[in-house]
């Protein structure tokens, strides 16, 4: 069992993200990473909002950094820990345009970007940035046809029914042979898109029950990745992270991404050592 992060402090909602987190900075960010990284965590993860409305921010938080650059920096702090998004919106952009901007990242980090995405689910924000809400699912099944043959080639071409491009050339393109794709998503629509558009699936507000229902109705290909998250607290509460990590584990999750509750970065990174030691003993 992998364990990867939720990467404090560049997401901050309301009632998970703990009090010191908003006022930590760049600093404790790279700290933190660093510390994750020699522990031998195999991902941190970033998530996308480009512009929260008010109405919303009291449910979905209105911290967000951008994952591009946040992951960027992160990676010249780091030697070995995947970069995740969790998740990139596709609507909100053109498979051309993530594929040079993340194709970039997988070459500044040698190889370590997963690009985990979804179809969106805030109205208003697409509104915002002129983005189209109607066909949303629909299009980020073209978009993810176009990523798999485009992210990590020179001369992409596609053609599809939103999609369509050839004759071109995009460099630097990323540097691993097929870059991990994970869909995020609540429903069984996002787990059939996963199972066959992709290489994970990363549902959230789902109980360990939810997950393992879900799951049974579908064949998984060999090496598919199911990424279930959970918040931990190793050193106050041992006995509690164990049963979370088992639980998870038991419902289908083939690498557990954990919020870590602590009281500052440097008690963070204690939390992260101890929950290191938890996972080997399991």
């Amino acid at each position: 069992m992998r364990l990867g992060l939720s990467t404090p402090v560049v997401v901050q909602v309301p009632g998970m993200a703990s009090p010191w987190e908003a006022e930590a900075g760049i600093g404790d960010l790279a700290r933190i990473a660093a510390a994750a990284d020699d522990l031998g965590f195999d991902y941190l993860t970033c998530s996308e909002h480009v512009a929260v409305p008010s109405s919303d921010a009291a449910a979905r938080g209105a911290v967000y950094w951008d994952p591009l650059a946040t992951l960027g920096y992160l990676a010249a702090h780091t030697r070995r820990i995947r970069l995740a998004t969790a998740v990139l919106v596709l609507g909100y952009h053109h498979p051309l345009e993530i594929a040079k901007r993340y194709g970039t990242l997988d070459r500044v980090s040698a190889g370590r970007l997963v690009l985990g995405v979804g179809i969106g689910s805030l109205e208003e924000e697409f509104d915002l940035i002129g983005a189209r809400w109607k066909q949303r699912a629909a299009r980020a099944d073209d978009a993810l046809r176009a990523l798999r043959v485009s992210l990590s080639t020179a001369s992409p071409r596609y053609h599809g029914p939103f999609y369509a491009y050839e004759g071109i050339t995009v460099l630097p393109c990323a540097q691993q042979d097929q870059v991990p794709i994970w869909v995020g998503g609540r429903s069984a629509g996002s787990l059939h898109r996963a199972v066959e558009l992709a290489d994970g699936w990363m549902p959230f507000g789902l109980t360990p029950s939810e997950v393992r229902n879900l799951l049974s109705g579908v064949d998984l290909p060999a090496g598919f990745e199911v990424l279930l998250a959970t918040a931990v607290d190793p050193g106050g509460d041992p006995a509690g992270t164990r049963a979370s990590l088992a639980a998870l584990q038991d419902a289908g999750a083939t690498a557990i991404t954990c919020r870590v509750r602590a009281e500052n970065a440097h008690h963070y990174c204690d939390q992260l050592a101890k929950l290191r030691d938890i996972q080997e003993e399991r």
